[in-house]
């Protein structure tokens, strides 16, 4: 234990933490948990190294993207996300965690964290899950190339237009065969 001044803390491996009481500790866990049922899928990483402005500016687009990011001891995300659909999560709670939940589209997390470990090798995803399912980091692509609403709307509405188009084709060509036949 160190002791500075009115500081009480505790030093482990270079970073100074102080105990929470039981009233934060069960603020934080509420809070987890709200979000937690929230969200359409979560996504764990390890952002230990990560400079403080890449991780503000990770914050910044989370928040733009629909993505809510915790940084939560584990113990207390294991109690938060215990009973729900994220509980499969929990072997993953080791190390520092910083937890992403996606709220407004399933795949942004995963499409948020893959992005941002292309520019910062410090940067871990551990794991993801969606719908309850476990899904190890290295298949991280299983959501971070789902489509967007939008972007499944632009490919349904490509494939009506091949479809009707290849209809009238037909159909020009039944026509001109009938002609052809009548002549």
């Amino acid at each position: 234990m160190v002791t500075t001044g009115a500081f009480n803390g505790f030093r482990h491996e270079g970073v100074i933490t102080v105990p929470l009481a039981l009233e934060g500790k069960k603020a934080i866990v509420a809070e987890v948990s709200e979000a937690a049922k929230g969200a359409l899928s979560v996504v764990v990483a390890d952002s230990r190294g990560v400079p403080v402005s890449k991780m503000t500016n990770l914050r910044k687009q989370a928040r733009e993207n629909g993505v809510e990011l915790r940084v939560v001891r584990n113990t207390l995300a294991r109690r938060a996300l215990e009973g729900t659909q994220w509980e499969c999560l929990t072997e993953s709670f080791v190390g520092p965690t910083l937890l992403a939940f996606s709220t407004d589209h399933p795949g942004a997390a995963a499409r948020l964290f893959k992005e941002f470990a292309k520019d910062d090798k410090d940067f871990e995803v551990k794991a993801l899950a969606y719908e309850g399912e476990f899904i190890p980091a290295a298949d991280i692509d299983r959501l971070a190339t789902l489509p967007t609403y939008d972007e499944a709307i632009a490919k349904l509405m490509s494939v009506m237009k091949e479809a009707s188009a290849g209809k009238l084709v037909r159909t020009l060509a039944a026509l001109r065969d009938q002609k052809e036949e009548a002549a």
